[in-house]
């Protein structure tokens, strides 16, 4: 069986909006043991002490006031860059699927900033591109199997730094951004240096304001 402190860890990391509140030191952790208590007993399989899991939460805070998010910054001249009116396909993979996807980039102007991406899972592919290539690309797809299609879509995207890749949080600050404002993410793509959010039309004003004033308070 677990220790208080170590499911006291384990449950808060389940919860990443009570990670932060311990990273910044604004939550009451009497209050805080006293509703963990139950779940940490079911955890640790024995009474567990509200003292004792007080001292785990105060040391835990004290970890993540040292190593949380907040330390990574996005750079302050980061541009975003905004795509309306796309819409998504997501296939399932078949064994003619690769070649038809190939065929898909010579259907789109990129000169004219035109937007793809094709993203490939295990069993599935998925398309996003702007809305007026949907009924080319439905004609190009004809026979494979569709399991999902959204329209009324836009792009948030994001230059990140190159040191990105060596960062622990960084896209996690850009998601838990949105979370705040109950912005439902669509699909995420990411690159070297760019982070693409695809979320709803109507949440794009309230999603660039969340993600411009998060990079100008770094």
């Amino acid at each position: 069986m677990a220790s208080i402190a170590r499911a006291v860890e384990e449950i808060v990391r389940r919860r990443p909006f009570l990670q932060e509140g311990l990273s910044k030191a604004v939550i009451n952790y009497a209050n805080l043991a006293e509703l963990m208590k139950k779940e940490i007993e079911q955890e640790t399989g024995k009474t567990a002490k509200n003292q004792a899991i007080t001292m785990a939460l105060r040391r835990l805070s004290e970890k993540l006031q040292t190593g949380f998010t907040d330390k990574i910054r996005f750079d302050k001249d980061t541009d975003i860059v905004l795509q309306s009116e796309l819409f998504e396909i997501t296939l399932l993979k078949s064994s003619t699927l690769f070649k038809i996807l190939k065929s898909l980039y010579d259907k789109v102007n990129f000169d004219q900033g035109d937007f793809l991406t094709i993203t490939q899972g295990v069993h599935q592919a998925t398309i996003i591109s702007n809305k007026r290539y949907k009924k080319q690309f439905f004609s190009t797809l004809k026979g494979e199997k569709i399991l999902s299609e959204i329209e009324g879509l836009t792009s948030i995207t994001i230059k990140l730094p190159p040191t990105a890749i060596n960062e622990v949080g960084l896209l996690f600050m850009a998601t838990r951004t949105l979370a705040w404002e109950s912005i439902p993410i669509v699909e995420l793509v990411s690159t070297f240096t760019e982070l693409t959010i695809i979320v709803r039309e109507k949440h794009l004003t309230a999603g660039y304001n969340a993600i411009k004033q998060l990079i100008k308070n770094a």
